[in-house]
């Protein structure tokens, strides 16, 4: 019955040594990705000329889901470490609180991802607010500063007008060369709006894809933490019960 007990203990400390290295490999992967997430959304939102464009069309909502990504990777680096130091020491208390920040942490990543989406996306919030922005450029376009905004996109970004060239027939304005491709002369067919979302959406396709990458394993690392604290206290009930 002593040699029973004895090797379903070391088959017990076998699984516990395999989750517990498996669940640091993990958290140096997690903390690898949330390195690379905190630089990428710091470049986003420092990128001058991008930043600038933003500025102009009044469409900075676009940064609260960068705001969100950038401090859940700050986080996120810092409970990679909690998470080795928890596996290595079998501490159940430290595993449990492991296990809180990545439920935490899973939940800001997949509301971080879902605002940055939302305003960066077809038919998203951010739309509107261009389409606003652009609409009173076209309506003004005579005037020195909104014919610069217009040529600036219109000319980088290959559009014409909010939604198409009809808007400066709409707006009784007329039709600037900045609006007709340079090669063909016609104009161009595709509304500015739609032609920003989809340069907009450009940018920030990894980083969501990222952002949710580091959440499944938030998810995979939450599960083996509490499946390490099961086993680590299994083994302490059968260290008990040998003992007595």
């Amino acid at each position: 019955m002593g040699i029973g007990y004895g090797a379903s203990d070391e088959q017990l400390e076998k699984q516990i040594g395999c989750v517990k290295y498996t669940l640091f490999c993990f958290n140096i992967v997690a903390w690898m990705i949330s390195t690379a997430l905190f630089a990428l959304t710091v470049w986003l939102r420092a990128e001058p000329g991008f930043n600038d464009w933003l500025r102009i069309l009044e469409a900075q909502s676009f940064y609260i889901g960068v705001y969100v990504l950038i401090g859940i990777s700050i986080v996120m680096m810092a409970v990679s470490f909690l998470g080795c130091l928890s596996a290595l020491m079998e501490n159940t208390l430290a595993l449990f609180v492991f296990v809180g920040t990545q439920v935490f942490g899973f939940i800001a990543i997949v509301a971080g991802s879902a605002v940055l989406m939302q305003f960066s996306t077809i038919n998203s919030s951010l739309q509107p607010l261009l389409n606003v922005s652009l609409r009173g450029f076209v309506a003004t376009s005579e005037y020195t500063y909104s014919n610069y905004v217009l040529t600036m996109i219109q000319e980088n970004i290959g559009c014409c007008g909010a939604s198409g060239p009809w808007d400066y027939l709409d707006l009784r304005q007329p039709l600037p060369s900045s609006c007709r491709d340079t090669v063909s002369g016609n104009a161009f067919f595709n509304g500015c709006v739609d032609e920003l979302t989809w340069f907009f959406e450009g940018k920030t396709g990894w980083i969501v894809a990222l952002a949710m990458t580091l959440g499944l394993l938030n998810v995979i690392s939450a599960v083996m933490s509490f499946v390490l604290v099961q086993a680590v206290k299994k083994e302490e009930e059968q260290a008990s019960n040998y003992r007595r």
